[in-house]
């Protein structure tokens, strides 16, 4: 007698083949099921905190705003405050012998780079000085720094 010529691991991947087309035939009428939804269903809603919900809004709680308010231009400089150019800062760390250190600024708390070139006068950690900023190739830098009097 002759053996049949499919094996149980043949049969089995013809059964889960089988399965899968059954499974894709029902999927596709369940999409299609799905697609008589209405547009109301679909339509999602942003609050006045900017989270998504599919409530509408409540227009009792709306707010007449002024279209010509808006500003969308940058600010004209005479709308600006003058700037002060020299600032005051901490030294918070100095090398002597490589010539470098940091200054925190009193206004940003911001930590800047100093080279030794812009000291108008020497200075040593914890030391208050005067200074200006100027964009360094890594940076901000303090230029014309010299001690606070």
């Amino acid at each position: 007698m002759g053996r049949s010529q499919e094996s149980f691991n043949k049969k089995e991947v013809r059964n889960k083949k089988e399965k899968k087309r059954k499974e894709k035939v029902q999927k596709r009428l369940a999409r299609k099921d799905q697609d008589k939804n209405s547009f109301d269903d679909m339509i999602a809603y942003v609050d006045e905190n900017g989270m998504i919900t599919n409530t509408p809004p409540d227009l009792s709680q709306k707010e007449e705003i002024d279209p010509e308010s808006i500003a969308i231009a940058v600010p004209k400089s005479e709308d600006l405050e003058p700037v002060n150019p020299i600032r005051k800062g901490v030294v918070t760390f100095f090398n002597q012998s490589k010539g470098f250190g940091f200054i925190r600024d009193m206004e940003t708390k911001q930590s800047i780079f100093v080279h030794a070139n812009n000291l108008r006068e020497q200075i040593v950690e914890n030391n208050m000085v005067n200074f200006e900023i100027d964009k360094g190739p890594k940076g901000l830098i303090a230029i014309n720094v010299q001690l606070a009097k």
